[in-house]
């Protein structure tokens, strides 16, 4: 123990270095921005440079011993495991996602900092030093051994690799939009591109090398997270303290946001936008009629233009919308109906940012409280229940440093979570002021770049050359990115953005691929399948499965399969359904065995998944068929108490757990001295 104070001071030696060396190398790139130096280069030099970091990182911790592999040889520090904890824990859906959706929902939106926040006190009370007292290497692990045999593993071998699937391809595709934009290369290539910055740490060292890459991750991601508000925020108020000044902000938001609805023109903006959605509806209600009227009518005016001798862009617009028209009366169906629920979003005004619980009647204002609460309550549950965060913790030395890595793990997520309302507070002042009645002609540059990869659009609907507020679409994800070009701010805080925005993604996506190979190779192949396998193997397998997964993941997130923040918000609902009940009543209550944990567990997934496929457009659902209004991403809020539920049933109605799993109850639950019961 003597030379743990030793090991810290040089860690904190070694990390306070490569922050300022950092810091510097921004500061450098600043100022050759100023002496010419070109956007490209800047953003591939941020890019480049610190996926090399990260990598060379990967290299020097490479291993093959098995402890190292999955657990960091259990020596992680508390300080530096809540570090990289925090940068596991905020995933481009907290970096990159947060704060457009609080652009967006305003109040609505803090219900993910209160549910994401919240459940780590549940980590720190129900989860974290239990599981580390039992020690083992993965949560699977830990329910073969609670619930008596393999069945409870599988369950929860399934469930953990549903959930972290889901929740790696929210990260690689938000590699690829990062890649994207700030290389320049296509969405789907920029997603590969990406992923090679993923497997060079969790493919050579596993959680060693995760857990040291993503410390510093994290202190990338936070400098890129803090410094471009803070600029914003001396911009707009003259005070670089954005947690602090953003509410004078939102009062003037709420002015200006009255002049806006209130303005004629973007009235009839959202009339035209109506007119639209009614005719999108008429097309649908007509098929198959309708489709062969449009594709007749597109014909006709590709004729006219070219005997007109139009001008080859209208022309080719024209034909390439005839190129894109529905191949059959399904395929228009659904894509019509998509189009019709976009130009209906634009008929009416957003809510106002500070208002809670908006809508036009009482119903409506219900069910908006209803979500948020059914939304706090599944990403506490489901942050309690994950299980690349669970794992981390059993890096840990002891179950004391568990308890305090808890708290730094909330003290450095705090840094970003105070800080993301006011990102998009900033962010909407500057677009409502600034960016809404401009000119189109003379848009900034950025409009037309972020509109290339699809995440900027901009329609002038009634002809008259201004930029109205309906006539702009931001896509959620591209909010915080965008802000430093929103605000002209130095291509260089861009290019910072963009690498902590890269820094989040591959943290997490590491964490997440480890715990599905981990999973396939340590609870399925060597628990169940080969429990003779040689160290050398067990490594060669997880490293083969890590790669497939990366790549299928990779494949799946080049189709864009929907927005990060709600990807992300699914895995929370799976994970939550699966393991939380399962978990909490295995520490917590003796009588709780296996039939009733596995019956539970598939009960809580298996309601949540129906609901998800009932009401998640993706899978042709509808929120026609949602049950008390509730959305998709809110789904684990019916799955949870259903497994709390199935598990004490089937659990006193079948004989109770041996005494050998009920020792292993009292002892992951008493303190230090249970070790004399062991």
């Amino acid at each position: 123990m003597s030379s743990q104070p030793a090991f810290l001071q040089r860690l904190g030696r070694y990390y306070v270095i490569y922050a300022l060396g950092f810091i510097g190398l921004v500061g450098l790139l600043a100022v050759a921005e100023q002496f010419g130096l070109s956007s490209r280069w800047i953003g591939q030099i941020f890019l480049f440079l610190t996926i090399a970091i990260y990598a060379a990182i990967g290299v020097m911790s490479r291993t093959s011993d098995v402890s190292e592999y999955y657990v960091a040889g259990r020596r992680v520090p508390a300080l530096f495991n809540g570090m990289a904890t925090a940068a596991d824990w905020m995933s481009a859906a907290s970096f990159i996602g947060l704060a457009g959706t609080l652009y967006y929902s305003g109040f609505e939106g803090l219900a993910f900092v209160t549910g994401w926040t919240g459940g780590y006190v549940l980590v720190a009370l129900l989860l974290a030093p239990f599981l580390r007292k039992f020690g083992q290497f993965t949560i699977p692990d830990f329910l073969g051994a609670r619930y008596e045999g393999h069945f409870a593993r599988i369950v929860g071998l399934f469930a953990a690799v549903l959930a972290s699937f889901v929740y790696v391809v929210a990260q690689i595709y938000g590699v690829g939009l990062i890649t994207s934009r700030f290389i320049g290369i296509e969405f789907e290539i920029g997603v590969f591109v990406g992923l090679a910055g993923i497997l060079v740490c969790s493919f050579l060292g596993g959680m060693r090398a995760v857990t040291w890459t993503q410390v510093a991750q994290y202190l990338i991601l936070i400098i890129a997270y803090l410094v471009p508000v803070a600029i914003l925020s001396y911009k707009v108020t003259g005070v670089p303290i954005p947690q602090a000044m953003y509410g004078q902000v939102l009062n003037d938001l709420g002015v200006k946001e009255l002049e806006l609805f209130t303005e004629p023109r973007e009235n009839e903006v959202r009339r035209l936008y109506h007119l639209r959605a009614d005719e999108y509806a008429r097309k649908i209600a007509d098929l198959p009629e309708s489709l062969t009227t449009e594709r007749i009518a597109q014909v006709h005016r590709v004729g006219e233009l070219r005997a007109q001798g139009a001008a080859a862009r209208d022309v080719s617009a024209a034909e390439r919308a005839l190129r894109d028209l529905p191949h059959t009366p399904d395929e228009a169906r659904v894509k019509w109906e998509r189009a019709r629920q976009e130009n209906q979003a634009r008929t009416t005004h957003p809510p106002a940012h500070a208002e809670a619980h908006p809508g036009i009647d009482r119903v409506a204002r219900d069910n908006a409280r209803n979500n948020f609460i059914a939304l706090t309550f599944v990403l506490m549950v489901g942050t309690a229940a994950l299980p690349h965060i669970l794992a981390r913790y059993y890096t840990t030395p002891s179950v004391r440093a568990a308890r305090r890595s808890v708290f730094w793990s909330l003290f450095f997520i705090l840094l970003l979570y105070v800080t993301a309302p006011a990102y998009a507070v900033f962010a909407k002042w500057e677009v409502y002021s600034s960016l809404v009645g401009s000119n189109i002609s003379t848009l900034p540059h950025w409009v037309a770049s972020w509109g290339k990869v699809g995440l900027v659009k901009v329609e002038d609907i009634n002809g008259d050359g201004i930029l109205q507020l309906a006539e702009l679409t931001i896509n959620s994800d591209a909010i915080l990115l965008l802000v430093p070009e929103l605000a002209g701010l130095p291509y260089v805080v861009s290019g910072l953005v963009a690498a902590g925005g890269l820094a989040a993604a591959l943290s997490t996506a590491d964490g997440l691929l480890l715990t599905i190979s981990h999973a396939l190779s340590h609870d399925l192949y060597y628990k169940m399948i080969n429990p003779e396998a040689s160290t050398q193997r067990r490594l060669v397998i997880t490293k083969s499965l890590l790669l497939v997964v990366a790549v299928v993941a990779a494949w799946v997130a080049s189709l864009r399969p929907d927005s990060i923040l709600s990807m992300v918000g699914l895995a929370f609902s799976i994970a939550a359904a699966a393991f939380f009940p399962a978990l909490v009543l295995g520490i917590f209550w003796r009588r709780a065995n296996k039939w009733g944990a596995v019956v539970g567990m598939i009960a809580g997934m298996g309601v949540t998944l129906l609901y998800i496929v009932r009401t998640h457009p993706f899978f042709g659902g509808s929120m026609e068929d949602a049950w008390l209004n509730i959305h998709p991403i809110s789904s684990g809020v019916f799955g949870v108490p259903v497994g709390f539920f199935v598990i004490a049933v089937v659990s006193l109605l079948t004989p109770q757990p041996g005494p050998k799993v009920q020792a292993l109850v009292d002892y992951v639950r008493m303190p230090d001295g249970g070790k004399k019961r062991r």
